[in-house]
């Protein structure tokens, strides 16, 4: 972990969690319908969220909760998957992380944006216990608008988990 002088992380720019990864579709990842199974592209996209948070943490790093995730199209055996992650921002020792999910026909030519997700990560040291992740800097317009996202996610996550326990505590007649 790279820490300045007095012992604090140094935050890291966005552009240093931003990951890549391409899978082709093969046929045992499809229903029989030749269409790649959802939780199969869950799986990647678990992947390619955690690999952006390893990046930007340089610590281990475990999934916390998928916040939303869309499946717009289908996606076929053959076509290429290219899954693009980076870091929207960080907390204390969590992480949101934004995954886009686009499919290649490299046979037409054609390329198309089929799924999107938000996954909160947790950096955690051998033991499994929390550790401090570095801030994010959001340079880009773009980086600045998923910067002030996630945070308003993030205050929504909080508010569903308050209600849940409050939601325990009063008996059922």
């Amino acid at each position: 972990m790279i820490e300045s002088h007095d012992g604090n992380l140094l935050p890291r720019p966005v552009k240093d969690s931003q990951s890549e990864m391409v899978e082709v579709v093969l046929p045992n990842d499809a229903n029989p319908l030749g269409n790649l199974l959802g939780g199969r592209l869950m799986h990647l996209i678990d992947i390619a969220g955690a690999l952006a948070c390893h990046r930007h943490s340089r610590s281990y790093v475990v999934t916390a909760s998928t916040d939303h995730l869309d499946f717009l199209a289908p996606v076929h055996v053959g076509d290429l998957l290219i899954l693009r992650s980076s870091v929207n921002r960080a907390f204390h020792t969590s992480m949101e992380v934004g995954v886009k999910v686009w499919v290649e026909n490299y046979i037409a030519g054609t390329k198309r944006h089929v799924s999107s997700a938000y996954l909160t990560f947790v950096a955690v040291d051998r033991q499994g216990r929390h550790t401090p992740v570095p801030q994010v800097i959001a340079e880009t317009g773009e980086e600045k608008r998923r910067f002030e996202d996630a945070g308003r996610r993030r205050e929504l996550r909080q508010a569903e988990l308050e209600r849940k326990r409050q939601a325990k505590k009063i008996p059922i007649s």
